[in-house]
């Protein structure tokens, strides 16, 4: 599927919901014919929400390199992703409120842990990140937490610019940072 139709589907989500009747007036709205709308996302919700994910990882990632960040130091840089994630998604956020719920079902734990996964990987893909060793493992995990966060304010964020949200990521990396300064000084401490 394209991004067009991807794009077309999440701007009727927040009316009818991740379904077959947002694909079929997204085809509608692209000039297609509506009764393909079972051939482009044969499995359903899941594919929709997995095929946006996928996509909106891209985009930022295209757009981190377009804007070469690697000048910036290794948190600045990671601000500077999820603050192009946002601002590229902030027409979207009905469409990703609903995605949430629905994956926040038990049965779609698996998925939901698969895209935040790839989500996290493509955040530090496109920050440079180029370990190998355990560091990849926590890293991920690190920002796992972060980012889930930073999602769930910038949900509810009305602020111009995003600014209330990347204040609160400001003290989430913040945190992180002591905590890799308090756990430096505890491993070079004497037994």
């Amino acid at each position: 599927m394209t991004p067009e139709i991807i794009d077309a589907l999440v701007a009727n989500v927040p009316f009818d919901g991740w379904t077959q009747i947002s694909v079929r007036n997204a085809l509608i709205s692209l000039g297609e014919n509506p009764e393909d709308a079972p051939l482009i996302f044969p499995n359903g919700t899941p594919e929709m929400i997995e095929a946006f994910c996928t996509l909106a990882d891209n985009r930022m990632i295209e757009e981190a390199a377009a804007q070469n960040i690697v000048s910036l130091r290794i948190p600045a840089r990671v601000k500077k992703i999820l603050e192009i994630r946002f601002t590229q998604n902030e027409g979207n956020k009905t469409a990703i409120t609903r995605a949430l719920a629905w994956l926040a079902l038990p049965q779609n734990l698996l998925l939901s842990a698969k895209t935040l996964g790839r989500t996290v990987d493509s955040i530090w893909f496109a920050a440079g990140d180029t370990s190998a060793d355990i560091s990849w493992y926590t890293k991920r995990a690190i920002l796992a937490g972060v980012y889930s966060s930073t999602l769930l304010f910038w949900l509810r964020d009305i602020s111009e610019n995003n600014t209330a949200t990347l204040d609160f990521l400001d003290r989430r990396l913040a945190g992180i940072a002591k905590l890799g300064k308090l756990r430096q000084k505890i491993s070079v401490m004497p037994a």
